[in-house]
């Protein structure tokens, strides 16, 4: 038996920042996200999950089951820039360099990017969370411009995303979103699928899907 203890030196963790994004496009004739474009300019990530809620059903004057709605995952994005083919799937069309017009279509993509952990003991850096979003869908949204004055500040931009749950095996539900913590993951690993979601000088990269994440980092 271990008694509980508190306050340990490298215990006190936090979570902040956001970078590394990366925009991947479905590629609607292979199904899956085999090209990717970093995303510079992002200001924050919001997640917001949503379902999950009990439903109490009453019998013979007692509680006789409680069930459970699904969950849903959605999340907002801000950022000061996007990648220019982002627009593609943000309902804008783009029929001649340089020409965009809006009212378009819009597609299903993914995302990544990429939170700080620290530490009392290792600062800001003790460690770090990669977050994968699948299936996600970008609702209109709007852009304020506005003059510039003696206290000028850039344009921000931000996206409502919804999304749709896709296959994560024959053990888990489906899910649209995976979080890896680099403190629990083991280096080789990691640095694998961190060259499939960024890409090296000889692999392009892409967004692997929830059932071969899974697969890389449960290897032997």
């Amino acid at each position: 038996m271990v008694a509980l203890a508190w306050h340990e030196t490298g215990d006190k963790q936090y979570e902040l920042g956001v970078d590394k994004g990366v925009f991947y496009p479905l590629n609607a004739a292979t199904s899956a996200y085999d090209n990717a474009y970093a995303w510079n300019g992002l200001i924050s990530v919001t997640e917001s999950p949503s379902g999950a809620e009990v439903t109490k059903n009453y019998a013979d004057n007692d509680v006789y089951m409680s069930l459970m709605s699904a969950e849903e995952f959605a999340a907002t994005v801000e950022a000061y820039n996007y990648p220019d083919e982002f627009a593609l799937v943000d309902g804008t069309a783009e029929p001649v360099p340089g020409l965009y017009v809006g009212q378009q279509p819009r597609k299903p993509f993914g995302l990544s990017y990429r939170t700080k952990v620290g530490n009392d003991s290792k600062g800001m850096d003790a460690g770090y969370k990669i977050h994968l979003i699948y299936n996600a869908m970008a609702a209109p949204s709007e852009k304020a411009y506005s003059t510039v004055n003696d206290s000028p500040e850039a344009t921000t931009f931000s996206w409502e995303l919804s999304t749709t749950p896709i296959d994560a095996g024959d053990v888990l539900k489906s899910t649209a979103q995976l979080t890896i913590n680099s403190l629990k993951v083991p280096a080789a690993k990691l640095k694998a699928l961190e060259n499939i979601l960024y890409g090296t000088t000889t692999l392009q990269a892409r967004l692997p899907l929830p059932t071969e994440v899974i697969g890389l980092l449960s290897a032997p």
